[in-house]
């Protein structure tokens, strides 16, 4: 039995999307430092700075975390979706495949570097899910602040680290109760892990795997 992510179409696609995405490298980030590749992930000012040097990488979650982004929305019947971090789209298919699955919905996507927005919407189109995504271009600080869905079922969390808390303090209030929220690469976010593991956070969290964070809003 096929569904939307197996399907021989979107398949192929996500095949081939994940090989370029090894394959992509940075002139521009391999010129600094590691250490100041470390100071610019954890800053609040400067992450415009630092993102626009990793333009040409796709920086996309890992084959499972995608197959586990489509598996949790399926199963939580999610028909609002907010992704912070669309890069070139590879997360933003499985999620969208899933909301195909689920009979339809609304996913809302950020991303702020222009070029990456382009080849994101592409791939949306070539794998048939383009009319379920709408892409926000611009600093999610911005684009996620206004029109939202009164209800969202799902956020994803895979832009700037140092903003994941900003942005799920944006979101929150959207979120119903039981509401999932992951967070990829997690552990470079230590202020969002502390936040939404403190005890009367409103959420239950763990760890999911080797980097990402997995999170129900309680209400």
């Amino acid at each position: 039995m096929t569904n939307t992510l197996t399907s021989p179409t979107l398949a192929a696609l996500l095949d081939r999307l994940f090989r370029q995405a090894d394959a992509a490298t940075s002139p521009a980030i391999a010129s600094i430092s590691r250490e100041e590749r470390e100071r610019l992930m954890h800053s609040k000012t400067e992450y415009l700075d630092f993102y626009n040097l990793l333009k040409d990488l796709w920086l996309p979650v890992s084959r499972e975390t995608g197959v586990l982004l489509y598996m949790l929305a399926r199963s939580s019947n999610a028909r609002n979706i907010v992704e912070f971090g669309t890069s070139f789209g590879i997360s933003t298919l499985h999620l969208a495949a899933a909301l195909r699955d689920n009979g339809g919905g609304h996913l809302i996507s950020s991303e702020f570097e222009p070029s990456k927005v382009v080849q994101a919407r592409k791939h949306l189109d070539e794998g048939g899910l383009a009319d379920l995504v709408e892409i926000r271009e611009g600093d999610a600080l911005q684009t996620l602040a206004t029109d939202l869905p009164a209800s969202i079922d799902l956020l994803l969390l895979d832009g700037a680290k140092a903003l994941y808390s900003d942005v799920l303090m944006l979101v929150q209030k959207h979120l119903r109760p039981g509401a999932l929220i992951i967070a990829d690469n997690a552990d470079y976010s230590p202020d969002y892990l502390a936040q939404i593991r403190a005890p009367g956070s409103g959420y239950l969290s763990l760890p999911f795997g080797d980097d990402v964070e997995v999170s129900m809003w309680l209400g």
